[in-house]
């Protein structure tokens, strides 16, 4: 369970940050981006895994290029589902979900402890 928070914690900096940055996404609020890290990490668990599945024979042909398509998908999901988070038009919406990926993955190796060492043996 920590895992997950750690993840939604990641993932609502990571949509403030990207709407920070980029135009092409915008959050009402610093709640709204909570939630929308919550829902992002919940679609992401549960929805994305199916998605990658049900398209890996697209993914294989592009060369992995199509897995962009299907974090835009999860994004443009948690926007659809969110009223103070919205990202515009598909091309934004590859490139938002790219930025957030990036940036969820930096923060959640800042935040995670280091591994404490092994004892014994």
């Amino acid at each position: 369970m920590p895992g997950l928070f750690l993840t939604w914690v990641a993932n609502a900096v990571a949509i403030w940050l990207a709407a920070y940055l980029f135009r092409g996404v915008t959050v009402g609020s610093w709640q709204d981006a909570f939630v929308a890290g919550l829902v992002l990490t919940l679609v992401n668990a549960i929805v994305k895994p199916i998605l990658v599945v049900l398209t890996l024979p697209i993914t294989l042909v592009t060369l992995g290029l199509f897995y962009f398509v299907v974090s835009a998908i999860c994004l443009k999901i948690t926007a659809n589902l969110i009223d103070g988070f919205a990202v515009s038009g598909w091309f934004n919406t590859i490139i938002a979900a790219v930025m957030i990926s990036v940036f969820s993955t930096i923060i959640q190796g800042l935040l995670k402890s280091p591994d404490r060492p092994r004892q014994g043996v």
